[in-house]
Protein backbone atom coordinates (compact mmCIF):
# COMPACT_ATOMS: atom_id res chain seq x y z
CA UNK A 1 0.00 0.00 0.00
CA UNK A 2 1.42 3.08 -0.95
CA UNK A 3 1.05 6.07 1.28
CA UNK A 4 -1.28 8.94 -0.38
CA UNK A 5 -0.41 10.54 -3.13
CA UNK A 6 -2.11 13.59 -2.48
CA UNK A 7 -6.02 14.97 -3.28
CA UNK A 8 -8.07 13.32 -6.14
CA UNK A 9 -11.12 15.97 -5.83
CA UNK A 10 -12.99 18.23 -3.49
CA UNK A 11 -16.65 18.48 -3.26
CA UNK A 12 -18.58 21.46 -1.98
CA UNK A 13 -21.90 23.01 -2.04
CA UNK A 14 -23.44 26.09 -3.55
CA UNK A 15 -26.12 28.41 -4.41
CA UNK A 16 -26.97 29.32 -8.59
CA UNK A 17 -25.83 26.97 -10.71
CA UNK A 18 -25.79 29.31 -13.43
CA UNK A 19 -23.51 31.15 -11.27
CA UNK A 20 -21.99 28.51 -10.39
CA UNK A 21 -20.66 27.22 -14.30
CA UNK A 22 -20.02 31.16 -15.04
CA UNK A 23 -17.43 31.16 -12.54
CA UNK A 24 -15.16 27.99 -12.67
CA UNK A 25 -15.77 27.38 -16.32
CA UNK A 26 -15.55 30.93 -17.85
CA UNK A 27 -13.56 32.99 -15.03
CA UNK A 28 -11.30 30.49 -13.58
CA UNK A 29 -10.91 28.24 -16.56
CA UNK A 30 -11.51 24.87 -14.61
CA UNK A 31 -13.41 23.37 -17.62
CA UNK A 32 -16.74 21.58 -16.79
CA UNK A 33 -15.94 18.18 -17.50
CA UNK A 34 -18.76 16.31 -16.47
CA UNK A 35 -22.11 17.35 -15.72
CA UNK A 36 -24.65 14.35 -13.78
CA UNK A 37 -26.37 14.43 -10.49
CA UNK A 38 -26.50 14.11 -6.55
CA UNK A 39 -27.04 10.03 -6.81
CA UNK A 40 -28.54 10.49 -3.28
CA UNK A 41 -30.74 13.63 -4.41
CA UNK A 42 -30.95 13.20 -8.54
CA UNK A 43 -33.08 16.59 -8.66
CA UNK A 44 -29.57 18.53 -7.66
CA UNK A 45 -26.84 18.49 -10.68
CA UNK A 46 -23.08 17.29 -9.51
CA UNK A 47 -21.05 19.41 -11.59
CA UNK A 48 -17.31 18.63 -11.76
CA UNK A 49 -14.70 20.81 -13.07
CA UNK A 50 -10.44 20.30 -13.85
CA UNK A 51 -8.30 20.42 -16.24
CA UNK A 52 -9.22 19.27 -19.96
CA UNK A 53 -9.57 15.84 -18.90
CA UNK A 54 -10.25 15.63 -15.78
CA UNK A 55 -6.87 14.89 -13.89
CA UNK A 56 -7.08 13.64 -10.54
CA UNK A 57 -6.03 17.01 -8.04
CA UNK A 58 -7.68 19.15 -10.68
CA UNK A 59 -11.22 18.17 -10.08
CA UNK A 60 -13.59 20.63 -7.72
CA UNK A 61 -16.67 19.53 -7.77
CA UNK A 62 -20.21 20.79 -6.80
CA UNK A 63 -23.31 20.24 -5.45
CA UNK A 64 -25.52 23.76 -6.52
CA UNK A 65 -28.73 23.66 -4.17
CA UNK A 66 -30.66 26.89 -5.15
CA UNK A 67 -32.55 27.39 -1.98
CA UNK A 68 -29.08 26.00 0.25
CA UNK A 69 -28.90 28.86 3.37
CA UNK A 70 -24.95 30.55 3.23
CA UNK A 71 -22.72 28.48 5.26
CA UNK A 72 -20.63 29.93 8.16
CA UNK A 73 -17.13 29.13 8.75
CA UNK A 74 -15.42 27.53 11.71
CA UNK A 75 -14.22 24.61 13.05
CA UNK A 76 -14.34 21.17 11.77
CA UNK A 77 -14.59 21.59 8.34
CA UNK A 78 -12.28 22.55 5.26
CA UNK A 79 -12.02 26.50 5.23
CA UNK A 80 -9.96 27.49 2.31
CA UNK A 81 -9.30 25.43 -1.49
CA UNK A 82 -5.67 26.51 -2.84
CA UNK A 83 -5.01 26.10 -6.63
CA UNK A 84 -1.27 26.78 -7.57
CA UNK A 85 0.07 29.10 -10.35
CA UNK A 86 3.20 30.29 -11.85
CA UNK A 87 5.06 33.09 -10.31
CA UNK A 88 4.48 35.28 -13.58
CA UNK A 89 0.68 35.02 -13.22
CA UNK A 90 -0.02 36.83 -10.14
CA UNK A 91 -0.65 40.25 -11.51
CA UNK A 92 -2.56 38.50 -14.75
CA UNK A 93 -4.81 36.88 -11.69
CA UNK A 94 -5.08 40.06 -9.76
CA UNK A 95 -6.51 41.79 -12.88
CA UNK A 96 -8.24 39.04 -14.68
CA UNK A 97 -9.97 38.88 -11.02
CA UNK A 98 -10.38 42.65 -10.77
CA UNK A 99 -11.84 43.09 -14.37
CA UNK A 100 -14.52 40.46 -13.56
CA UNK A 101 -16.06 41.80 -10.12
CA UNK A 102 -14.21 39.44 -8.44
CA UNK A 103 -12.04 41.45 -5.16
CA UNK A 104 -9.06 39.99 -4.31
CA UNK A 105 -7.10 40.26 -1.00
CA UNK A 106 -3.46 41.49 -0.17
CA UNK A 107 -1.28 38.88 -1.28
CA UNK A 108 0.30 36.99 1.91
CA UNK A 109 3.57 35.13 2.23
CA UNK A 110 3.51 31.30 3.68
CA UNK A 111 5.80 28.74 3.90
CA UNK A 112 7.58 30.68 1.68
CA UNK A 113 5.40 31.43 -1.49
CA UNK A 114 3.02 34.23 -2.46
CA UNK A 115 -0.87 33.24 -1.78
CA UNK A 116 -3.60 35.30 -3.26
CA UNK A 117 -6.67 35.29 -1.32
CA UNK A 118 -10.37 35.71 -3.05
CA UNK A 119 -14.05 33.98 -2.79
CA UNK A 120 -16.29 32.39 -5.05
CA UNK A 121 -19.52 33.40 -5.59
CA UNK A 122 -21.27 31.60 -2.36
CA UNK A 123 -17.85 33.17 -0.25
CA UNK A 124 -16.32 30.35 -0.45
CA UNK A 125 -12.41 30.92 0.57
CA UNK A 126 -10.36 30.42 -2.64
CA UNK A 127 -6.40 30.80 -2.87
CA UNK A 128 -4.00 31.00 -5.66
CA UNK A 129 -0.64 29.96 -4.38
CA UNK A 130 2.40 30.29 -6.20
CA UNK A 131 5.16 27.56 -7.14
CA UNK A 132 7.34 26.10 -9.57
CA UNK A 133 6.71 22.70 -8.22
CA UNK A 134 5.56 19.75 -11.44
CA UNK A 135 1.81 19.65 -12.44
CA UNK A 136 0.88 16.78 -14.66
CA UNK A 137 -2.26 17.76 -16.21
CA UNK A 138 -3.24 18.93 -19.63
CA UNK A 139 -3.95 22.03 -20.10
CA UNK A 140 -7.83 23.41 -21.62
CA UNK A 141 -6.36 24.95 -24.39
CA UNK A 142 -9.97 26.28 -25.49
CA UNK A 143 -10.16 27.84 -22.48
CA UNK A 144 -10.52 31.42 -21.42
CA UNK A 145 -6.95 31.31 -19.62
CA UNK A 146 -3.58 30.67 -21.51
CA UNK A 147 -1.16 28.14 -20.33
CA UNK A 148 1.51 30.19 -18.70
CA UNK A 149 -1.00 31.53 -16.70
CA UNK A 150 -3.39 28.68 -16.19
CA UNK A 151 -4.08 27.29 -12.61
CA UNK A 152 -2.07 24.09 -12.17
CA UNK A 153 -4.23 21.95 -10.47
CA UNK A 154 -4.62 21.87 -6.25
CA UNK A 155 -2.25 23.00 -3.86
CA UNK A 156 -3.61 21.95 -1.30
CA UNK A 157 -6.33 22.79 1.48
CA UNK A 158 -7.00 23.96 5.34
CA UNK A 159 -8.41 22.65 7.79
CA UNK A 160 -9.78 24.72 10.74
CA UNK A 161 -9.52 22.73 14.15
CA UNK A 162 -9.96 23.01 17.52
CA UNK A 163 -7.61 20.38 18.56
CA UNK A 164 -4.95 19.15 15.55
CA UNK A 165 -2.91 16.27 17.63
CA UNK A 166 -5.78 13.54 16.27
CA UNK A 167 -6.10 15.01 12.94
CA UNK A 168 -2.47 15.23 12.58
CA UNK A 169 -1.63 11.11 13.71
CA UNK A 170 -4.40 10.01 10.89
CA UNK A 171 -2.64 11.93 8.02
CA UNK A 172 0.52 10.59 9.68
CA UNK A 173 -0.43 7.27 10.41
CA UNK A 174 -2.49 5.37 7.86
CA UNK A 175 -2.51 8.12 5.35
CA UNK A 176 0.92 8.32 5.03
CA UNK A 177 1.26 11.79 4.86
CA UNK A 178 4.86 13.57 6.33
CA UNK A 179 4.84 16.53 8.19
CA UNK A 180 7.18 19.65 6.87
CA UNK A 181 6.55 22.99 8.88
CA UNK A 182 4.29 24.83 11.26
CA UNK A 183 4.30 28.53 11.26
CA UNK A 184 2.26 29.49 14.40
CA UNK A 185 -1.28 27.86 14.37
CA UNK A 186 -0.37 26.41 11.21
CA UNK A 187 0.85 22.81 10.69
CA UNK A 188 1.51 21.46 6.97
CA UNK A 189 1.21 17.80 6.23
CA UNK A 190 2.65 16.73 2.66
CA UNK A 191 1.52 13.72 0.21
CA UNK A 192 3.96 11.09 -1.16
CA UNK A 193 4.55 12.69 -4.09
CA UNK A 194 6.08 15.90 -6.32
CA UNK A 195 3.48 16.75 -8.08
CA UNK A 196 -0.10 18.66 -7.65
CA UNK A 197 -3.04 18.53 -4.57
CA UNK A 198 -0.01 17.57 -1.72
CA UNK A 199 -0.59 19.81 0.94
CA UNK A 200 -2.82 19.67 3.60
CA UNK A 201 -2.59 22.25 6.25
CA UNK A 202 -4.27 22.20 9.83
CA UNK A 203 -5.06 26.02 11.33
CA UNK A 204 -5.14 25.04 15.68
CA UNK A 205 -8.54 27.74 16.58
CA UNK A 206 -9.12 26.23 20.09
CA UNK A 207 -12.35 27.11 21.33
CA UNK A 208 -13.67 28.79 18.20
CA UNK A 209 -17.15 28.30 17.03
CA UNK A 210 -17.94 25.43 14.59
CA UNK A 211 -18.52 25.39 11.00
CA UNK A 212 -22.66 25.90 9.83
CA UNK A 213 -22.76 24.05 6.53
CA UNK A 214 -24.57 25.78 3.64
CA UNK A 215 -23.71 27.07 0.72
CA UNK A 216 -20.01 27.85 0.33
CA UNK A 217 -18.84 24.74 2.30
CA UNK A 218 -16.63 22.01 1.60
CA UNK A 219 -18.52 19.09 1.94
CA UNK A 220 -15.62 16.59 1.73
CA UNK A 221 -12.40 16.22 0.75
CA UNK A 222 -11.01 12.96 -1.45
CA UNK A 223 -7.37 11.91 -1.48
CA UNK A 224 -6.18 9.45 -4.40
CA UNK A 225 -5.57 6.01 -4.31
CA UNK A 226 -4.57 3.77 -7.24
CA UNK A 227 -7.29 1.35 -8.38
CA UNK A 228 -9.82 -1.23 -5.90
CA UNK A 229 -6.88 -3.28 -4.32
CA UNK A 230 -5.34 -0.24 -2.93
CA UNK A 231 -8.27 1.46 -2.01
CA UNK A 232 -9.16 -2.01 -0.18
CA UNK A 233 -5.58 -1.76 1.91
CA UNK A 234 -6.70 1.48 2.71
CA UNK A 235 -10.38 0.58 3.98
CA UNK A 236 -8.64 -2.07 6.36
CA UNK A 237 -6.05 -0.27 7.76
CA UNK A 238 -8.40 3.07 8.45
CA UNK A 239 -10.75 0.91 10.69
CA UNK A 240 -7.46 -1.06 11.91
CA UNK A 241 -6.82 2.59 13.09
CA UNK A 242 -10.55 2.65 14.83
CA UNK A 243 -12.15 4.84 11.78
CA UNK A 244 -15.46 4.24 10.98
CA UNK A 245 -15.30 3.51 7.01
CA UNK A 246 -18.11 3.30 4.89
CA UNK A 247 -18.44 0.39 2.63
CA UNK A 248 -17.10 0.91 -1.39
CA UNK A 249 -19.86 3.39 -3.19
CA UNK A 250 -19.86 3.36 -6.59
CA UNK A 251 -19.52 6.66 -8.03
CA UNK A 252 -19.53 5.91 -11.69
CA UNK A 253 -15.95 7.52 -12.64
CA UNK A 254 -14.11 6.34 -9.39
CA UNK A 255 -15.15 3.73 -6.50
CA UNK A 256 -15.29 6.04 -3.18
CA UNK A 257 -15.19 4.87 0.65
CA UNK A 258 -15.59 7.94 3.46
CA UNK A 259 -14.90 8.38 7.20
CA UNK A 260 -15.00 11.36 9.64
CA UNK A 261 -11.83 12.00 10.82
CA UNK A 262 -11.44 13.24 14.45
CA UNK A 263 -11.69 16.82 14.35
CA UNK A 264 -15.22 16.35 12.13
CA UNK A 265 -13.91 16.78 8.76
CA UNK A 266 -15.13 14.40 6.07
CA UNK A 267 -12.44 12.46 4.09
CA UNK A 268 -12.92 10.31 1.15
CA UNK A 269 -10.43 8.21 -0.71
CA UNK A 270 -11.51 7.94 -4.20
CA UNK A 271 -9.82 5.53 -6.98
CA UNK A 272 -8.01 7.33 -10.44
CA UNK A 273 -9.92 4.76 -12.25
CA UNK A 274 -11.87 5.05 -14.58
CA UNK A 275 -11.83 7.99 -14.84
CA UNK A 276 -14.28 10.59 -16.38
CA UNK A 277 -13.63 9.68 -20.56
CA UNK A 278 -15.37 6.30 -19.38
CA UNK A 279 -18.98 7.46 -21.03
CA UNK A 280 -17.65 10.44 -23.24
CA UNK A 281 -15.00 11.33 -25.63
CA UNK A 282 -13.07 14.56 -24.76
CA UNK A 283 -14.25 16.58 -26.81
CA UNK A 284 -17.47 15.86 -25.74
CA UNK A 285 -16.80 16.40 -22.19
CA UNK A 286 -19.05 18.56 -19.71
CA UNK A 287 -21.28 18.37 -22.65
CA UNK A 288 -24.19 15.61 -21.79
CA UNK A 289 -26.35 15.23 -18.72
CA UNK A 290 -24.71 11.70 -17.72
CA UNK A 291 -26.39 9.41 -15.40
CA UNK A 292 -25.48 5.93 -14.06
CA UNK A 293 -27.64 2.70 -15.30
CA UNK A 294 -29.67 2.67 -12.09
CA UNK A 295 -31.21 6.05 -12.93
CA UNK A 296 -31.08 6.40 -17.00
CA UNK A 297 -35.01 4.95 -16.42
CA UNK A 298 -35.66 8.34 -14.58
CA UNK A 299 -34.15 10.17 -17.27
CA UNK A 300 -36.96 11.98 -18.05
CA UNK A 301 -38.22 12.91 -14.63
CA UNK A 302 -34.92 14.02 -13.61
CA UNK A 303 -34.50 16.51 -16.77
CA UNK A 304 -37.84 17.60 -16.09
CA UNK A 305 -36.92 18.44 -12.63
CA UNK A 306 -33.19 20.24 -13.04
CA UNK A 307 -33.45 23.75 -13.56
CA UNK A 308 -31.62 25.06 -17.17
CA UNK A 309 -28.27 26.61 -17.23
CA UNK A 310 -26.02 27.41 -20.21
CA UNK A 311 -22.76 27.42 -21.22
CA UNK A 312 -21.97 30.64 -22.72
CA UNK A 313 -18.92 31.11 -25.64
CA UNK A 314 -15.58 30.97 -24.08
CA UNK A 315 -14.17 34.72 -23.77
CA UNK A 316 -9.97 34.45 -23.63
CA UNK A 317 -8.53 36.37 -21.15
CA UNK A 318 -6.55 39.15 -22.51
Amino acid sequence: MKPIQGLHHITAVAGDPQKNVDFYHHLLGQRLIKRTVNFDDPGTYHFYYGDEIGTPGTIMTYFPWRHVQPGRKGNGETAAVAYTIRPEAVGFWQSWLSKNGVTSGPVETRFGADVLPFEDPDGMSLELIVSDAPATLRHWEAGPISEPHALKGFHGVTLWLDEVEATAAVLTGPMGYQFIGQEGARYRYKGASNDIGLYVDLLHRPGQAPAQFGAGSVHHIAFRTVDDAEQGEYQLALRRAGLGVTPVRDRQYFHSIYFREPGGVLFEVATDAPGFLYDEPVAELGTHLKLPPWLEEHRPKITQALPPFELKPIVKAQ
